[in-house]
């Protein structure tokens, strides 16, 4: 089959996107990615196509003020071209690239969305996504959550109008529905069952586990030599450009008898480094987490789901973005400890690690997790889903039965 995969070119989203798109090539089909140009090398060696992405901010900055639907008008029309040459079976859209999706649609290709990480839309009583508050335990918690939640339901609706006004600019008709931006038809979401809440899915909604792919020219690195546990600290890119989390998390652990092992990501390091830790400006986390008890992170979803896959349990300091989210589902699954964003300092975080040490369940409940992501291949499952969509597309246009894509989501069952 003919296949199209779109996500802009954020790690965290274009990481996933290419993690599925290598399954998809290596099982026969054509697969192009559309992302940005700095992975273009890596597009091709794992047997794709690739297509450039404009390099537009997704999100509005002072200098490009525009909102994302503003932005995505131009964009898409840029991208209907693409889809026309390609002439796919299915586009696959990261849920934060739209033109893609958009682009589809005008040319009458069935389009799927791709979520890189826990799904946004929460069930009414829910805490707003973001909030960094876990799930309510009783009636009255959910009774409390209601208020805030309608002034989340008219922030939705906004976008709603938005969109339907970009959607009109197009030609295309509007949508009803609060999140029109996800696909009805296949919605992949690439993160692990265990931090979702429980809940109903909506048919064509899967819960597929991590899509899990790092730059293969990175290597593993040894902790520090001796005998105490492994703590890895290992910051967002994206975030923190101070480096204010490695810098507190080894001042915080020296007097601790662990190992630390912490990366920069190229970012200049204030201080000294302790006597007992180590520092990297990078490695691979794939090759290192594994020999690690525990990450400390921003809870940036990529690299908490590599720290889960790998068995470690984590310590959240959320900086930004749904990091603050990933943080409160960790603490609700019972496999990491968190830090609010104004508590990380040295102190806060020693004590947060000498929690998790201390509890041996956070450990072993995390190699559940990681027990269930080596039988549950995040990138093969989403990939399978995939496949019977397009075909599904494919019997549609030929005018047969087709036995649909949807169906309940949590693929644990």
């Amino acid at each position: 089959m003919r296949l199209l995969l779109g996500a802009f070119g954020e790690p965290g989203h274009a990481f996933p996107a290419i993690a599925l798109g290598r399954v998809l090539a290596a099982r026969g089909h054509e697969v192009t990615l559309q992302t940005w140009r700095r992975w273009e090398h890596h597009v091709v060696a794992e047997g794709m196509a690739f297509a450039a992405a404009p390099e537009d901010p997704v999100f509005p900055t002072p200098d490009h003020p525009l909102n994302p639907y503003e932005v995505a008008l131009p964009l898409t029309r840029m991208t209907v071209p693409l889809v026309e040459a390609v002439a796919p079976d299915a586009v696959v859209a990261d849920v934060l690239t739209l033109a893609p999706a958009l682009a589809g649609e005008l040319c009458g290709v069935r389009v799927a969305t791709l979520i890189p990480h826990v799904h946004p839309a929460l069930p009414r009583g829910m805490p707003p996504y973001s909030a960094g508050a876990r799930r309510p335990r009783t009636p009255l918690g959910r009774a409390l959550w209601r208020a805030p939640a309608r002034l989340m339901e008219r922030g939705l609706r906004l976008g709603r109008d938005d969109l339907n006004r970009l959607r009109a600019a197009l030609g295309l008709a509007p949508v009803d529905r609060l999140w029109g931006g996800l696909s009805q038809e296949l919605c992949l979401v690439g993160t692990f069952p265990q931090l979702e809440y429980p809940r109903e899915w909506p048919p064509g909604t899967e819960v597929v586990g991590p899509l899990l792919w790092e730059p293969p020219a990175g290597v593993g690195v040894e902790p520090p030599a001796g005998e105490g546990p492994v703590v890895l600290v290992a910051p967002s890119t994206s975030q923190d450009p101070d480096g204010l989390l490695v810098r507190n998390a080894l001042d915080g652990l020296a007097a601790m008898s662990v190992r630390v092992l912490a990366v920069t990501g190229g970012r200049p390091l204030r201080g000294d480094v302790p006597a007992d830790a180590r520092v990297v400006e990078w490695l691979s986390y794939a090759r290192t987490m594994p020999r690690c008890d525990l990450v400390v992170c921003h809870a940036g979803h990529g690299t908490l789901a590599r720290a889960l896959a790998s068995g470690c349990a984590v310590v959240a300091v959320p900086a930004g973005g749904d990091m603050a989210e990933n943080a409160a589902r960790i603490d609700w699954a019972g496999v990491g400890v968190r830090v609010p964003r104004r508590l990380c300092t040295p102190r806060s975080i020693a004590l947060a690690v000498g929690r998790a040490l201390a509890r041996p369940g956070m450990r072993s409940r995390a190699g559940e997790l990681a027990a269930w992501a080596a039988e549950h291949d995040g990138a093969e499952r989403a990939a399978d889903a995939v496949e019977r969509f397009a075909l599904d597309g494919r019997r549609e246009v030929a005018g047969l039965p087709g036995p649909g894509s949807g169906g309940p989501g949590n693929l644990a069952r």
